[in-house]
């Protein structure tokens, strides 16, 4: 690209992108942190299904075990 080629570049993206006005009426972190205090993290039955499956995978093919190791 020319350098006339960037300054027509530069003032379509200046006539076309507007600059923002919007400000945050607050800081959010505050806001994400009460939530995230509210209620822990639950495991659902789904991973607990999971986890038993390869409890019991490992329990019935040792074999696997090295396989199950280098996957994580």
């Amino acid at each position: 690209m020319t350098e006339q080629d960037d300054k027509q570049l530069q003032a379509l993206i200046k006539r076309n992108l507007k600059p923002s006005t919007y400000e945050l009426q607050s800081d959010l972190w505050p806001r994400m942190l009460r939530k995230l205090d509210e209620r822990p993290a639950a495991v659902s039955w789904f991973d607990w299904a999971l986890l038993a499956a390869v409890v019991l995978c490992l329990c019935l093919v040792p074999r696997a075990i090295p396989v199950f190791l280098y996957h994580l």
